[in-house]
């Protein structure tokens, strides 16, 4: 229900957002800690990684079921609950003494903030007027935003300082806050669905399909794709078993999902680009800390901190979009304006060299951050428009999935570009090196001779001077490949501007409506 005391409605806004915002620390947070956490609890690096995933695929099964799920407990008990099973689990996940049990409570984590994140959408978009919805999306956006930005930085400080378990228990006084706003603020819906049987079958063919695929985008790249059993073995689950899940919900009187939503043109149109935000947003995020640590030397402390005035200039920029927004300004211009600044971001980024210090990548990132501001709120604006009552729910479910999964393929297609291009631009460079080449030879003999005057014995200055050309000739193939990610994802939001044409201006309304 709308809430007309101006006080209490910000007092619920702080509320949600500070749910929220625990909720994304944690997707980014541990990604910094992996190495410690593996010397403490005597783990690899492949099973390490399985804590992120386990994290992001409870996280995209329990998003779509969050309507659902309110409805059969309640929204305000369901967004109580919760947040008190992630903190919980936080703590659990702290005390883990190895590996495999830390896997476990983070899947559970991962269930618990799966439910924050769509339900605080819901709340704000029901607390809010239809007039202000641009600002309501704005202000749950900025959780969204400062989450993922802060998570690495945050993730650092705490690991250097303290040890890795406190990532996890910084959690517990801002859960305990959280819950205690919640029971003094939040309400049930008014709008809410009456209790209806459980979906079982849908329950489980949507954790199943959606499970399966997020492990095989997750993992994909790691394994080598189809070379590795397990992969093909869940790509093969996935396809068979999600579009079962499609049709078992279009049939079944009382989904889990209801996928019936999707009639709604707008909420179809949204969630297909809020897909395509997440592709863009999470792969061109995914790339650049890669390369500033692997390439340029940085630290993840350094990277973080670089991050940090970008994340800023989303949530500077966030509110004063939905005023536009409210104010009439049509959502595809300034959709067409974010796709527009996250190209000049990543060509910029594609002019990077080797010399590259840390105020080269401030106005880029501030540029990304600004484009992020004019795609994320227009779109998830349109996509919730014309939604009313209980169908807010499953909608603020649908669309937080889709930008979760775009994101989880982003990362996915990037990374396997940049394994298949390094090697082309390996071949590329190698031709142009050969001891028989007069400028190759002259590097090698010159670098030899600097070996051999610091008192290194022929033979083997001459085997450091090839393995010193070898790590150069790396560093060029690295930083080529990247750039070359840089310019394929650029134009792939040039790519998308003429899509924004499905688009029209709606009579009356903050967002637009699709063409007819």
């Amino acid at each position: 229900m709308v809430e007309t005391n101006p006080l209490r409605k910000w007092l619920i806004t702080l509320t949600v957002i500070t749910a929220s915002v625990i909720e994304l620390i944690d997707t980014s947070i541990v990604n910094v800690a992996l190495p410690d956490m593996m010397g403490n609890l005597g783990a690899t690096l492949e099973d390490a990684a399985w804590v992120v995933v386990s994290y992001v695929v409870a996280n995209v099964i329990v998003l779509p079921m969050t309507g659902w799920l309110s409805s059969l407990f309640g929204r305000r008990r369901y967004f109580v609950g919760s947040i008190v099973l992630f903190t919980v689990a936080s703590v659990a996940c702290g005390h883990a003494s190895n590996i495999w049990e830390l896997v476990f409570f983070r899947f559970v984590q991962g269930a618990g903030g799966g439910g924050l994140l769509s339900t605080s959408q819901a709340i704000l978009v029901e607390t809010f007027p239809p007039k202000e919805l641009g600002l309501a999306t704005a202000l749950f956006g900025l959780g969204v935003v400062i989450g993922p930005t802060i998570g690495p930085t945050l993730g650092g400080v705490i690991t250097d300082n303290l040890s890795w378990p406190w990532i996890f228990y910084v959690n517990v006084p801002i859960g305990i806050a959280a819950v205690a706003m919640s029971l003094a603020f939040i309400r049930d819906s008014a709008h809410a669905r009456k209790r209806a049987a459980a979906d079982g079958w849908g329950i489980a063919l949507l954790a199943v399909g959606v499970g399966s695929l997020q492990v095989v985008l997750e993992r994909g790249d790691h394994e080598n794709w189809f070379e590795t059993p397990y992969i093909t073995v869940l790509a093969t689950v996935a396809a068979v078993i999600l579009p079962t899940f499609v049709w078992h919900e279009l049939r079944t009187p009382h989904p889990v999902v209801d996928l019936k939503v999707l009639k709604d043109r707008s909420l179809a149109l949204g969630t297909v680009f809020t897909f395509i935000l997440g592709f863009g947003l999470y792969s061109s995020v995914f790339i650049f800390p890669v390369f500033a640590q692997s390439i340029l030397g940085f630290t993840a402390t350094q990277t973080g901190l670089i991050l940090l005035p970008g994340g800023l200039a989303t949530a500077f920029m966030m509110p004063i979009v939905g005023k536009l927004l409210q104010r009439g300004f049509p959502p595809q211009v300034l959709n067409a304006a974010g796709f527009v600044l996250f190209f000049f971001f990543c060509l910029t980024l594609s002019l990077s060299s080797l010399g590259s210090s840390q105020a080269d990548f401030f106005w880029p990132l501030v540029i990304r951050g600004v484009g992020l501001s004019f795609l994320f709120v227009p779109l998830t604006t349109v996509a919730l428009s014309n939604l009313k009552g209980p169908d807010i729910a499953q909608g603020t479910g649908l669309t937080n999935m889709m930008r979760q999964l775009g994101g989880s393929f982003g990362i996915a297609l990037v990374a396997t570009y940049v394994d298949r291009q390094a090697w082309t631009n390996r071949a590329s460079l190698l031709r142009t090196l050969s001891p028989y080449d007069t400028a190759t030879a002259s590097c090698l003999k010159q670098v030899t001779a600097g070996f051999v005057s610091r008192g290194v014995v022929p033979l083997e200055a001459q085997r450091k001077a090839y393995a010193a050309l070898e790590g150069t000739l790396s560093r060029q193939v690295a930083l080529l490949t990247f750039m070359d990610a840089f310019r394929l994802v650029g134009v792939f939001f040039l790519c998308c501007i003429p899509l924004l044409l499905l688009f029209r201006r709606g009579k009356g309304s903050v967002a637009a409506a699709p063409l007819h």
